[in-house]
């Protein structure tokens, strides 16, 4: 059986309507930065198209190196604008920036990411293929994000912006703390393949208390 850390990390534990506190460790991550609207730019696909493969080859490389096998992790994203109300009341993808990536159990080793690097190359040159023009950029980075505030969202990704001000604007002050870092997104659900209606995906914010505040 591969080992699935969406069962054993309290980090992708998740329920729609309950917005909860959870520790999150440092994790180690493939990553790649863009920008633009998710569903239009082609940087992002450009990126899907990188990182997939690439944790594919991690995978069967460290169960015939290391005897190690693990599930393939699903796709994340951290989200960012230079005005944050681009994600809440404007949701003006196209200013949006991101980092897709994928975690990938912290037996992988620089050396292992430059062999499966190479690896998807030589598979895309046997044949007759070019590689996603983001391959290039994919980065093997460790992102600690701590005390965090996360729920989870059923439903299409443009019905997010109630919950996120909820979380925002009513649970993160009332409970005596402040955002800090990236919001951070799950996608439990294979986006390619899941109705809208039905898409699963964890919301998350990293937090730190406000000097003074017993609330939390």
């Amino acid at each position: 059986m591969a080992i699935d850390p969406k069962k054993t990390l309290d980090a992708y534990q998740a329920k729609h309507g309950v917005i909860r506190l959870v520790e999150v460790p440092p994790l180690q991550y493939l990553m790649v930065d863009g920008a633009g609207d998710p569903n239009t730019a082609q940087a992002y696909q450009d990126a899907v198209t990188a990182l997939f493969p690439l944790a594919y080859t991690l995978k069967f490389a460290s169960r015939k190196e290391l005897g190690i096998d693990t599930v393939v992790m699903p796709l994340e994203g951290l989200w960012h604008a230079p005005d944050m109300a681009s994600f809440t009341s404007q949701r003006d993808k196209s200013a949006w920036l991101w980092t897709l990536m994928i975690m990938v159990p912290d037996h992988v080793t620089t050396e292992m990411f430059a062999d499966a690097v190479a690896s998807v190359e030589a598979k895309a040159a046997k044949k007759k293929e070019q590689p996603s023009p983001a391959l290039s950029t994919v980065r093997l980075e460790t992102l600690a994000e701590g005390l965090s505030v996360q729920t989870l969202h059923l439903g299409p990704f443009d019905d997010e912006a109630p919950v996120l001000d909820d979380l925002h604007h009513r649970f993160i002050p009332e409970n005596g703390l402040e955002m800090r870092g990236l919001h951070h997104e799950v996608y439990l659900s294979d986006m390619r393949r899941v109705e809208p209606a039905k898409l699963r995906t964890i919301l998350r914010q990293p937090v730190s208390r406000v000097s003074g505040s017993d609330a939390a």
